[in-house]
């Protein structure tokens, strides 16, 4: 049975050229969704290419394991999720990631015509939720992440909280970590900016409470990465 004579079934048997065209088909998937990522969303390199490939690698293993689903999602998804063994990923990213796994197995699987549209109603549907902020509606301020680095002897609720107050909506103080053998506190609040442009400003008022410490502030993704 050949691909094209299947293109909405399973293919029982796949010979050297079906397994060409299926790699082949997997990466135009792979790009198309690592394209759709790219758009509009803040990323890394390594993990664009990795979406690219990841059909590609997901298909071959399906095909490898001769059509056992079960076998095949638990080694793709083995594969998929090293990537965050170490450091959880975003939601945005996960939902990629699983993306690029669903269409591989169906590419694996025989389904080419299926991927195809599969991936691309869900890139629509990403593109036009990006365009149209959805999600972001009714929202005010910017979330971020602050870390403030304070000596051991200050009193950091008074100090420190009073002046993140006056530049945010809300704020959570999330951590608090002791740091240069104790002899300094690490603190780390979730906040929700009034204004971006005061970022520069707010750093100035905290440097002049912490001594002229480490302040840093950090985009919410780049936070849950456990940067």
């Amino acid at each position: 049975m050949g691909i094209f004579d299947s293109l909405f079934t399973s293919a029982d048997a796949m010979g050297p050229q079906e397994f060409v065209i299926c790699i082949g088909f997997a990466l135009l998937v792979g790009f198309i969704i690592s394209a759709v990522y790219i758009f509009k969303n803040h990323h890394s390199d390594s993990l664009a290419l990795t979406i690219a490939l990841l059909p590609a690698i997901v298909s071959v293993v399906i095909m490898v394991v001769s059509g056992d689903i079960g076998a095949g999602i638990a080694v793709a998804g083995a594969f998929s999720l090293v990537r965050f063994r170490s450091a959880p990923g975003s939601a945005k990213e996960i939902v990629i990631i699983f993306l690029a796994m669903a269409c591989g197995l169906l590419i694996g699987m025989g389904f080419v015509t299926y991927s195809l549209i599969f991936a691309l109603v869900i890139c629509l549907v990403i593109i036009a939720c990006s365009t149209l902020n959805f999600g972001k509606v009714g929202s005010s301020g910017t979330e971020k992440y602050i870390k403030v680095t304070v000596p051991e002897d200050l009193d950091y609720t008074s100090e420190i909280d009073s002046v993140i107050e006056e530049y945010t909506d809300s704020m959570e103080l999330v951590e608090v970590k002791s740091t240069n053998m104790g002899s300094m506190f690490r603190l780390s609040y979730k906040v929700k900016l009034k204004d971006d442009s005061k970022q520069r400003e707010l750093i100035d008022r905290i440097r002049v409470r912490n001594g002229n410490l480490e302040v840093a502030v950090l985009r919410q993704e780049i936070e849950n990465r456990g940067l």
